[in-house]
């Protein structure tokens, strides 16, 4: 598959068939984060595989009780192991960082002829006590992976000349 072809046929998965994700098919989509370049390539970052059922119910609670997370095989959690480094553009280098990271799995996994959803809605805390995660660390996302259970619905997005200018803002 092309690239341009994953990105056009990415989209938002709330449905999962109980279907175990095949091991070879997870390495690639890690190793796909493993590759996404970062500040200094510092990779400051952890992924945890999730699994187990009942941690993955427990996570779906702590994400306002979007039941659909716990019905996927799996859950990638992404965390920044050091959120306070601030590039000089004074942005966050974890959200830069974990935002491509984070990109290049979900385009693997379009090519991998499986699902995805970027969760940003979820205690911060709970996720953290869930999966023993240290204080001073960041949870970025949780990601539900699997294979799709529903049909795309058509994509709304704005009109190219709406986001974009050149050589100024306007």
């Amino acid at each position: 598959m092309e690239v341009f072809e994953a990105i056009k046929k990415r989209r938002s998965v709330r449905e999962f068939k109980a279907d175990p994700v095949p091991e070879e098919k997870l390495k690639r989509i890690l190793e796909a984060a493993r590759l996404a370049p970062s500040a200094h390539n510092e990779q400051e970052w952890k992924f945890i595989v999730v699994r187990d059922f009942e941690k993955r119910k427990k996570l779906a609670k702590a994400a306002l009780n979007q039941d659909f997370i716990a019905q996927a095989p799996l859950v990638i959690v992404a965390l920044s192991t050091n959120p306070t480094h601030i590039m000089t553009n004074e942005v966050p280098a974890y959200a830069v960082d974990l935002a491509i990271a984070i990109e290049h799995m979900v385009l693997q996994a379009v090519e991998e002829g499986l699902g995805t959803c970027w969760i940003g809605a979820f205690s911060q805390k709970e996720v953290k006590e869930i999966l023993e995660i240290p204080k001073e660390y960041k949870v970025v996302t949780l990601m539900p992976l699997g294979f799709p259970a529903d049909s795309p619905r058509k994509k709304i997005r704005k009109k190219l000349e709406e986001i974009v200018s050149y050589d100024r803002y306007q």
